[in-house]
């Protein structure tokens, strides 16, 4: 984006809506993290991000969608690490750790909680979290499964979609529960638990 702004002079105002959309998001996240959702004000996050409502409100009608975007680009900062490593267990450590060192670092489960409440009692919000959340984040997973069906790694039969809820659903038990820590062990028990019930004739791997 910053390119297309240093191409074209009239476009001054982009970079200051750029500043102004990230300082929002940053200051949603940060009183998120702190407060909740319940105890966060679009009023709030105008004064920490230091813009006016009428500027939040220019790209998000209300808080949840607000913290929607602000959760979604908290943790696509982890995903910077991610690469093509050539193999699907590779893959998708290189996607799921990041993910869940970050998840596991601060409060982001009643954050998750409150959204996921919010989806459950509101149609429209819900059918929103889904777009704008859930199903990005699965979609860069299924990329990797079809990488891995290209390469010959897995069967073209593959049950992705259950396979993508075996690995998230796992990991949000664990930071919705709290119950124990999303840690690096973990992710890869859970990797090579559903590998094992992808890849054929590898049922008795490890």
């Amino acid at each position: 984006m910053s390119s297309d702004v240093t191409a074209e002079a009239p476009q001054r105002g982009r970079p200051r809506s750029e500043r102004a959309r990230k300082a929002i998001l940053e200051a949603a996240a940060e009183l998120l993290l702190a407060r909740g959702l319940s105890a966060v004000s679009m009023d709030a996050v105008a004064e920490r991000a230091g813009v006016s409502k009428a500027t939040i409100y220019r790209w998000w009608p209300t808080k949840e969608t607000l913290a929607l975007d602000a959760l979604y680009t908290e943790w696509a900062a982890a995903r910077s690490q991610t690469r093509d490593t050539g193999s699907l267990r590779g893959d998708l450590l290189s996607m799921l750790r990041p993910w869940a060192r970050r998840a596991g670092s601060r409060p982001y489960g009643r954050v998750v909680a409150a959204l996921l409440t919010e989806a459950q009692t509101d149609p429209v919000f819900g059918a929103e979290y889904r777009q704008r959340f859930l199903e990005p984040r699965r979609e860069q997973v299924r990329e990797i499964f079809r990488r891995a069906i290209e390469r010959g790694e897995i069967p073209a039969g593959t049950k992705v979609e259950v396979a993508l809820d075996l690995l998230y659903g796992s990991m949000y038990h664990r930071l919705l529960h709290g119950h124990a820590p999303l840690s690096d062990r973990f992710v890869r028990d859970v990797v090579d638990t559903v590998l094992n019930g992808v890849r054929p004739g590898r049922s008795d791997a490890h």
